[in-house]
């Protein structure tokens, strides 16, 4: 069932949070201002932090359906937004010269007809079910090249879609649009400016605690604050080729609760870093006496803030 558009930046965060996205007031903000003004969301930051998560959220909060077009190295315009099916027009073809019909204006106008489009995301969010628009998430767009850069900036200008022998077919009602990079490229100027644009960072500690408690509450709270103060210290002082996002630390915290770990110990870090960490480099270098300095000064500063 579809629901109305929050009112203020207040529901827009409890709209985040009911289902389990702990945001902060900014990212509430432009959410909120790109909901009001219809205006696409270009959300900017490393990955696993949480940046494709909003549109999921949106989606289910909105009660919209959600059209994905996750984004890669040579997307064209017949992956992203539509191709004719052949085999079923070589089909009609043969049907119809078999049947003896060889008017070829009537068939070229047949098996140009719509049922044999098949739409891809792009042509798909372009139509509304139930006078409700769909949440179009343009996923990690930076994989994709400059080429198609420039026609996604064409769709978004007028939220149409030109297709030779069809003709122009444009949303009744725009859909919401999140787009997400990783920033392993920059993405054109001309692009962004079509947008609201926002920076997911790494959150705090008391937000990633937030985020384990509702995502994950299973974990007991202390397990929570460990593996927060753990990851917050590989991220600001743990020199990686790759620091955890917030979706390592949610696995990470899975495979904790698997073990029946109520508290971390310098062997169960040791033994599980492969479900935090990525690369090879970067378990050697937190192994063994690394990995226990950094426990023993997170339990330390834990216990100076009373919490053991």
């Amino acid at each position: 069932m579809t629901k109305p558009l929050p009112a203020t930046i207040d529901d827009t965060i409890d709209l985040l949070k009911s289902r389990d996205y702990v945001a902060g007031r900014d990212l509430g903000t432009v959410v909120f201002l790109a909901l009001k003004m219809g205006r696409p969301l270009f959300l900017e930051g490393e990955a696993g932090v949480g940046k494709t998560e909003i549109a999921k959220v949106l989606a289910e909060g909105l009660g919209r359906k959600l059209i994905r077009l996750q984004c890669y190295e040579g997307l064209d315009v017949s992956s992203a937004v539509y191709e004719w099916n052949y085999p079923a027009q070589m089909i009609e073809i043969r049907l119809a010269e078999a049947a003896g019909n060889i008017d070829k204006a009537r068939l070229g106008s047949d098996v140009f007809a719509e049922r044999f489009l098949i739409k891809r995301p792009l042509l798909q969010a372009l139509e509304s079910e139930d006078g409700a628009a769909p949440v179009l998430l343009i996923d990690e767009l930076d994989r994709t090249d400059e080429a198609f850069e420039a026609f996604l900036l064409e769709v978004l200008s007028d939220f149409q879609v030109s297709i030779p022998e069809l003709g122009t077919l444009k949303a009744k009602e725009p859909p919401i649009v999140i787009i997400t990079s990783n920033r392993t490229r920059e993405v054109h100027d001309a692009l962004k400016r079509r947008c609201l644009y926002h920076w997911v960072g790494y959150p705090d500690a008391k937000r990633e605690v937030a985020i384990l408690r509702a995502k994950r509450p299973r974990a007991s709270a202390q397990l929570a604050k460990e593996v927060v103060g753990f990851v917050q210290a590989l991220r600001k002082g743990g020199d990686l080729y790759k620091s955890p996002g917030v979706a390592e630390t949610l696995d990470w915290v899975s495979a904790l609760h698997e073990l029946d770990c109520v508290v971390l110990d310098p062997q169960t870090v040791n033994d599980t870093l492969g479900v935090l960490l990525k690369y090879q480099d970067d378990i050697a270098r937190m192994e063994g006496s690394e990995a226990k300095r950094i426990l023993d000064q997170v339990k330390e500063e834990l216990r100076l803030m009373g919490s053991v």
